[in-house]
């Protein structure tokens, strides 16, 4: 398809979390892509913007974004034109974190327990830390038989907005300081720079959702995690959007073979330790990268969906199935697998 208008710059959100999109940029695949067609590739953390924002984000026309669905459900339920063109999944070290002294070994010892639950921010939308705490809790009960009535959730100050830095990113997971201190009993976190603040505490984990077998029980705000793109970019500049997964693809393909060289980036994408990216991504999470649409991805979606509606985080019900656009997708693996095909 032509573009109805020449682009100069596309645009990247940058997200603590591994996304192949990432390692993409992080190798150089976007930026050399792109530069063929003289369209250069920026991130939003590279252009000096606060990420840490309750803006609508989405309403950059030309935005590429793998990150939070809280943020993209909240958005979409919002009216923003967007779409969802692929989903990921990456277990990254979702855990119920205790004191070394706890007696938690199990989901069932959870009950009676006091938790740590960020407050709402500015909007729903973009209370990240609360959707997450309040999903993630929810899911290591339910393991358990138990409910959140069975616990009592302590309220405790929203994150600050700062921009992201190692440092930052650890005090992100506030809850933390108030579980060493003995104010709660148990907070939930997930992720490598959540794993770094545990470990400078002295903490452990009590409850390692990751465990677990089902997926269902591990459904929160990057699992399944989406890949974003504004309405604009698919009625003018689909080409655009295919090149960007074609790119995003092959670096997962790359992350399949190359685990060792794959965690000094995401140390560094996930503002993160290599410790950190060791004690959050486990097993075969490097082969597991690459987008899809499958049927399964996109129900966990709604699932979450149907959670931040009921929980207060939505404006309005959104209907997943016509917010996914399988097109882009399709033709990007079709591109990766024929190279030498020219672009429609």
């Amino acid at each position: 398809m032509a573009q109805a208008n020449p682009l100069g710059t596309i645009w990247m959100m940058r997200c603590p979390v591994p996304a192949a999109s990432g390692v993409a940029f992080a190798r150089g695949y976007m930026t050399d892509a792109f530069a063929a067609r003289g369209i250069a590739v920026r991130r939003l953390v590279e252009g000096g913007l606060n990420l840490v924002t309750d803006d609508p984000e989405f309403q950059h026309s030309h935005l590429f974004s793998e990150g939070s669905n809280i943020r993209a459900l909240a958005a979409r339920s919002r009216g923003e034109p967007t779409r969802v063109i692929g989903l990921t999944w990456v277990d990254e070290r979702q855990a119920i974190i205790v004191r070394p002294d706890s007696a938690v070994m199990q989901p069932a010892d959870l009950k009676g327990l006091r938790f740590a639950l960020p407050a709402f921010a500015d909007t729903p939308g973009a209370s990240i830390a609360r959707g997450m705490a309040l999903r993630g809790i929810g899911n290591a009960l339910s393991l358990g038989g138990l409910a959140l009535t069975d616990v009592t959730l302590v309220d405790i100050p929203a994150a600050p907005r700062q921009r992201p830095t190692p440092e930052n990113m650890r005090r992100f997971w506030s809850g933390l300081k108030r579980l060493a201190a003995g104010e709660v009993d148990a907070v939930y976190v997930k992720g490598s720079a959540a794993a770094d603040a545990a470990r400078e505490l002295g903490l452990v984990v009590g409850v390692d959702l990751d465990a677990y077998p089902s997926r269902l029980g591990r459904i929160n705000n990057g699992t399944p995690r989406p890949i974003v793109v504004h309405q604009h970019m698919l009625d003018h500049h689909m080409d655009l959007v295919e090149l960007f997964l074609e790119q995003t693809l092959r670096a997962a393909d790359w992350a399949a073979d190359h685990l060792a060289d794959l965690k000094p980036i995401l140390a560094q994408e996930t503002w993160s330790s290599i410790a950190g990216v060791e004690a959050a991504y486990r097993g075969a999470f490097h082969r597991a990268l690459h987008p899809d649409l499958s049927p399964g991805r996109v129900g966990m979606l709604e699932a979450q969906a149907e959670f931040l509606l009921s929980a207060g985080f939505l404006d309005a019900p959104v209907d997943v199935a016509a917010w996914v656009d399988p097109r882009p997708l399709a033709a990007a693996a079709q591109r990766l697998a024929n190279p030498c095909r020219e672009s429609a």
